[in-house]
């Protein structure tokens, strides 16, 4: 049954340890970060593994910064900056296959190679149309929190070194699929700076992945939300999928070395893995997803200050995206699937619309609408499934119009974007099962 609003009185009944006459439902608490004790209380046979995955990122830490010191000279200014931008609008992925070998595809290509990180990997919001990287510089750009404060979760523990290796923003893998695109249309040794980058990225993403099959949102590691297995921004599912194309080999992946294919292939099995054992159970039933699990317990977790642990409309979306794509599902993924998409069915929200700006009059909010709909909250409390709303100052409200207003104003509350997961079930249940109604 879809949620009906505006009934706010009928949703804080269901809140029943929370008092009618407050709107906050509770206060986020920042995820944990991946520490030597955390990997100690694990069960002995999970240790070795995890010891091993923190050491390597602690290790690749230290190799990037002394690559980056090692270019620059003691007393000498620092360059600027990279200039910002909206990396993935920099590299289009849609184009004719014959644009990818044309000169201005092999500038951003070059670009791309000259900002790729010692792990491998590349950060987000950069400008990659621009020009190169020069010795010395930065491989990020300024991605630190516009509203620091000491209790920001977004606040880097170093802030000259943040994001340095990222899928934030369908950042690292957006740039191997360019990569693919140009390597394909430039053929010979002409091709070859290309390859060879896209390999060391392959190797990154293998490296970067947790032993349970997750990926963090930044690796090597960074500390807090960024450590934990991330569904926002499809990160782990859209590293699968660049992982998959590597196993199957095909087309501009068939330079792939075999032993880089049949590591892509165990680790999307693992990937699969990890998505199953994340689905999140409520009462024992099967549910969806958190944006972003604990990678020891699995648990969902806060991301940023007004991001709480909550189950996430938009990031399960692309989870069951995901998993109906892959052929010859099995039993498990099929009653994944069929959970799924039963939750999004019952969060949806008919007759209001998600209306409004900046600077119009009341900012963004709920209007009621004959026949709107259906939109979803982007997050949904894990106990009641109602949706519940963030706020900078960590507090959680069960009602979107008591954010201060550049919180209401300023981040995605409510979306249509889950129906595409809908729309696909449609055709997908046909061969493999129906979701209750």
């Amino acid at each position: 049954m879809s949620l009906q609003f505006p009934a706010r009185f009928f949703l804080l009944s269901l809140f029943a340890a929370t008092p009618l006459s407050s709107a906050v439902v509770g206060t986020s608490k920042p995820a944990e970060s991946i520490t030597a004790t955390r990997i100690a209380m694990l069960p002995a046979k999970d240790r070795a593994a995890w010891t091993a995955y923190l050491e390597r990122s602690q290790k690749q830490t230290q190799i990037d910064k002394a690559t980056l010191a090692a270019e620059r000279t003691a007393g000498a200014p620092e360059p600027p900056l990279p200039k910002e931008g909206f990396s993935a609008r920099t590299m289009p992925l849609n184009r004719e296959a014959a644009w990818y070998g044309t000169e201005e595809a092999r500038h951003v290509a070059d670009v791309i190679v000259s900002f790729q990180t010692p792990a491998g990997g590349w950060s987000k919001n950069l400008d990659l149309s621009g020009t190169p990287r020069t010795p010395g510089q930065s491989y990020t750009t300024d991605n630190l929190s516009k509203h620091p404060s000491a209790d920001d979760f977004d606040t880097p523990k170093d802030p000259q070194w943040n994001y340095v290796g990222t899928l934030d923003n369908d950042a690292t893998n957006t740039e191997l699929h360019f990569l693919v695109l140009v390597s394909g249309a430039t053929l010979g040794a002409a091709g070859e700076p290309y390859r060879a980058t896209f390999l060391r990225g392959i190797r990154y993403l293998l490296a970067a992945q947790f032993p349970n099959g997750g990926w963090p949102q930044v690796w090597p590691l960074e500390g807090g939300y960024h450590d934990a297995i991330t569904y926002n921004d499809n990160a782990v599912t859209e590293s699968a999928e660049t992982l998959t194309s590597v196993a199957e080999g095909a087309g501009n992946y068939a330079f792939v070395p075999t032993e880089l294919r049949l590591q892509a292939k165990e680790s999307v099995a693992r990937t699969l893995q990890c998505i199953l054992a994340t689905q999140v159970v409520v009462k024992g039933k099967h549910t969806v997803w958190a944006q972003q699990h604990d990678a020891l317990t699995l648990a969902p977790v806060a991301g940023r200050n007004y991001e709480p642990a909550a189950l996430s409309s938009g990031e399960s979306a692309g989870v069951l995206l995901y998993l109906m794509q892959l052929p010859h599902p099995s039993p498990a993924v099929i009653a994944a699937v069929n959970a799924g998409v039963s939750w999004l069915k019952s969060a949806a929200i008919n007759g209001q619309e998600w209306v409004g700006g900046r600077g119009t009059a009341g900012g963004r909010h709920l209007e009621a609408k004959a026949g709107a709909g259906p939109i979803w909250a982007r997050y949904y409390n894990i106990t009641t499934g109602l949706p519940v709303f963030g706020d900078r100052d960590k507090t959680i409200h069960d009602d979107v119009s008591e954010l201060s207003p550049e919180r209401r104003n300023g981040y995605a509350w409510f979306s249509a974007g889950p129906q595409q997961a809908l729309d696909a079930y449609a055709a997908w249940s046909k061969s493999y099962g129906t979701a209750a109604h």
